[in-house]
C-alpha cells in the first residue's frame, strides 16, 4: 500500500463518515471548489499543517489514504507542483471512506501539529 495523507477537521470527517464520502478539498474549501482534495506524502504532511492550519483551534484528524486502492477504483491521484520545488498528491475525486486505512486524533498545539498516535490502539474512523 501506497500511503498518502490528509489534515482534516474532525467535524467535516465525521460528517464524511455518515455520507459515506469526504469532498472537502483544504481548509474551507471544498472539492468542487477546488477540484481536487490536497493530499500529501507523510513526510510533508507536518510542514503543510503547521502553515495551513497554525491558526485553528478546533479538533483535527489525520486521515491516511490507500492510493493504490483510490487509482484501482478509478480516480486520479496526481503528483503536482505546490510550490517550493515540491510535488504534492492531489486526489481528483471524493474520497470513499473505505479508502482510508486509519485516522489519528491531532491538533495544532503551540504552532506545532500534534498527533495521538499508538501503534498498538485502534485508530478511530
Amino acid at each position: 500500500m501506497t500511503a498518502i495523507q490528509h489534515l482534516a477537521l474532525r467535524t467535516e470527517w465525521d460528517a464524511a463518515r455518515r455520507a459515506g464520502v469526504y469532498r472537502q478539498s483544504t481548509l474551507g474549501r471544498t472539492l468542487d471548489q477546488v477540484g481536487f482534495i490536497h493530499c500529501s506524502a507523510p513526510h510533508q504532511l507536518a510542514p503543510m499543517a503547521e502553515f495551513v492550519y497554525a491558526d485553528v483551534a478546533e479538533p483535527l484528524c489525520v486521515l491516511t489514504i490507500d492510493r493504490d486502492a483510490v487509482e484501482r477504483a478509478g480516480t486520479r491521484v496526481l503528483d503536482e507542483d505546490g510550490g517550493g520545488g515540491e510535488t504534492y498528491p492531489h486526489l481528483y475525486g471524493a474520497l470513499r471512506i473505505e479508502w482510508v486505512t486509519r485516522v489519528e486524533p491531532a491538533r495544532i498545539e503551540d504552532g506545532r501539529l500534534r498527533v495521538t498516535t499508538d501503534p498498538d490502539g485502534p485508530a478511530f474512523a
